[in-house]
């Protein structure tokens, strides 16, 4: 799943984020709207991770994302 799929049902992904990043409120979730590089600093932020790790982390949560819609299909 690419980003702008993501970014276009981030309301319907925002519980997935939530499960993987629990330290994001509903509200920055909202100001977040889908933006990788806004997700990014969020994490780096309440996680204490470099920009690389958070980077990681997306990949590897956007991966996943990908692997279930393929399975929903």
């Amino acid at each position: 799943m690419n980003w702008d799929r993501i970014e276009g049902n981030w309301k319907q992904l925002k519980g997935n984020v939530k499960q993987q990043w629990g330290k994001l409120t509903d509200d920055e979730l909202d100001v977040i709207a889908g933006k990788r590089e806004h997700l990014a600093g969020k994490i780096q932020e309440l996680y204490g991770v470099t920009k690389d790790e958070a980077d990681k982390q997306l990949s590897d949560w956007q991966k996943r994302q990908k692997d279930i819609a393929d399975t929903n299909s």
